[in-house]
């Protein structure tokens, strides 16, 4: 696998640097004070893929105009690209061409499909691997990849000559045929010396501190280009695929803007088609049995590798709603887009945004309503309720609430065992705010809880067993604990969470976490600070870095703030913060 990898990385043989790789090579990639003009490093420590795809783009069309073969504008790519993007050598052919990974797949089967051999189940997301580095295409793949991009394999970041012994380049190219393409006026440097000049590469472009994504790039007399792209869909589903590999290979691997801007347009495409579809029943039951897998990993799946998944499968149905569809299919098609997009919205809020999850709810919503499904109404509406609830504003979440307890009417469904807990939960965290936990207010959320506990066993039993798109025991006792800890009962909390916490399977990380983190509360309730701290930070700590969601954080920190408002800020607390941040 290291032999691969420095396969990828070098340039291939027999063929010379292309000279701005080289000058971005003799440069350090990050010096203090020093402007970064394309944009990679912006508050990121990942590269920025859609920076990348902008760039590709801009450099093919200079090349094209230039009249140089894709072979030159590959290298190009790859010259400028790969020091601060990683951009591999058959990625670059790729860019060069300005074809998406779904052209090239269906090139390949084609090929097979004009020899009159078997068509392979060549994908997207294998191309993807190949193109990231996390795998190497075997000797048939790679003669097939040489095809489509006439290309010898060290063309494509691979040393070894393809199995059947000849060329694939159209022409080779002449060395002194290499020469730098006309730099983009985006990346020139300002006026000085050697104005009216094409800037020397990055160098020049990073002295002058400007940007080609993400920013204002000037021309030396101050005018704003406002260079901007669309990103295709296709481009935004090479970001989930390639964030999913990432995750693959380090589940700990941390996400960028660029990742959560393609999420949300994702789902702003989403919009667009349902407010705007021919797919086939079977492939409709295969999606709505991948739904419900999704929602039986909510509870036990690392939340972004889920969420990555889901996206993806948001996205086919996305493009199957812009296409005209039978009236029934159509219905189907919107129900599984307001259950995806809710699911997605449950996700963002474990992962900490806010915006993205109240956005999803709202597509949810757009979805639900095309089916005429009260039930599936009110399920987003008491799913979106979670949002103020966990960010700031419990009376939203209440009326949210109410609004979902409208919609399921008197049939049992599970926004009627929700509604009356969200409310309970959101009444108790404006008594907290007001410091008045008196009989009054916990005698309404007792009954509340009680009218929760009743509608609960009117449930059929596959809704009884679902943590996602249904409401279990376990989650009413769980959110029974978080209700009385907030009125101050820490011994009925406790009781409530210990009783949750033996429902819960060991996979289910994510609830078994947050209850956990419950019984630090009641400890602090019941006047044991160090216990408490001990118990957050032990159960923090103990979940795997991929499965470690803000929302878990979030309920540390404010267990910290807490302590320091009652006690001080003592040495324990101060470990304590220091174990959080360290871990």
């Amino acid at each position: 696998m290291h032999g691969h990898v420095e396969a990828v990385t070098a340039a291939p043989a027999g063929r010379e640097r292309p000279p701005l790789a080289a000058a971005q090579e003799a440069e350090p990639q990050s010096r203090p004070g020093v402007a970064d003009p394309l944009g990679w490093q912006d508050g990121n420590t990942g590269h920025d893929t859609r920076s990348e795809i902008s760039l590709a783009r801009e450099i093919r069309a200079h090349g094209q105009v230039a009249g140089l073969e894709p072979a030159q504008i590959a290298a190009e790519i790859h010259g400028r690209c790969g020091p601060v993007a990683g951009t591999t050598w058959i990625r670059a052919h790729r860019l060069a061409l300005g074809i998406s990974l779904a052209d090239v797949a269906a090139q390949v089967r084609a090929w097979y499909f004009s020899e009159g051999r078997a068509v392979p189940r060549f994908s997207e997301t294998l191309l993807s691997a190949y193109e990231s580095g996390q795998k190497r295409p075997g000797p048939e793949y790679l003669h097939y990849l040489c095809a489509v991009y006439r290309a010898d394999p060290p063309d494509l970041g691979y040393p070894d000559p393809c199995f059947c012994g000849r060329g694939h380049r159209e022409g080779r190219m002449a060395a002194d045929a290499r020469s730098s393409l006309p730099r983009p006026a985006a990346v020139r440097t300002q006026a000085g010396p050697g104005a009216g000049r094409p800037g020397p590469g990055p160098r020049g472009a990073r002295a002058a501190g400007l940007r080609l994504a993400g920013g204002e790039p000037r021309e030396p007399g101050g005018a704003s280009l406002a260079v901007t792209f669309d990103t295709d869909p296709e481009d935004d589903d090479d970001v989930l695929r390639r964030t999913l590999l990432r995750l693959i290979a380090d589940a700990g691997a941390a996400v960028d803007g660029q990742f959560f801007g393609a999420v949300d347009r994702i789902r702003r495409r989403m919009d667009d088609a349902l407010v705007g579809g021919t797919v086939s029943a079977i492939m409709l039951d295969e999606w709505e049995e991948a739904t419900v897998s999704y929602g039986r990993q909510y509870m036990t799946g690392p939340p972004l590798r889920l969420l990555c998944d889901v996206l993806l499968d948001f996205g086919d149905v996305r493009r199957m709603c812009e296409q005209r569809q039978l009236l029934e299919f159509k219905e189907r098609l919107c129900r599984l887009a307001g259950r995806l997009a809710g699911l997605a919205g449950m996700i963002m809020i474990n992962v900490g945004d806010q915006r993205l999850a109240r956005s999803f709810f709202r597509t949810a919503r757009t979805a639900a309503d095309e089916t005429g499904d009260r039930h599936l109404r009110a399920w987003v509406a008491v799913r979106e309720a979670l949002v103020p609830l966990y960010y700031g504003d419990p009376v939203e979440a209440s009326a949210l609430a109410r609004a979902g307890a409208g919609l399921a009417g008197r049939n049992p469904c599970v926004a009627g065992v929700m509604a009356p807990v969200l409310e309970a939960r959101s009444m108790a965290r404006v008594a907290a705010r007001r410091d008045d936990k008196g009989r009054q207010v916990a005698s309404r959320a007792t009954s509340m809880l009680n009218q929760a506990h009743e509608a609960l066993g009117r449930l059929p039993s596959a809704e009884r067993c679902d943590t996602a798109f249904g409401y279990t025991e376990r989650q009413l006792l769980f959110h029974e604990g978080d209700t009385r800890v907030m009125l101050g009962d820490h011994r009925g909390a406790e009781k409530a969470f210990t009783w949750s916490l033996e429902l819960y399977a060991p996979d289910e990380i994510l609830d078994r976490s947050l209850v956990a983190l419950g019984l630090a509360r009641c400890r602090l309730e019941a006047d044991e600070p160090e216990e408490a701290l001990r118990l957050s930070r032990d159960t923090v700590l103990g979940v795997p870095r991929a499965h470690r969601s803000e929302i878990m954080v979030r309920m540390a920190r404010s267990l910290g703030e807490s302590v320091a408002c009652r006690h001080g800020d003592a040495p324990a607390l101060r470990e304590y913060r220091e174990a959080l941040i360290s871990g």
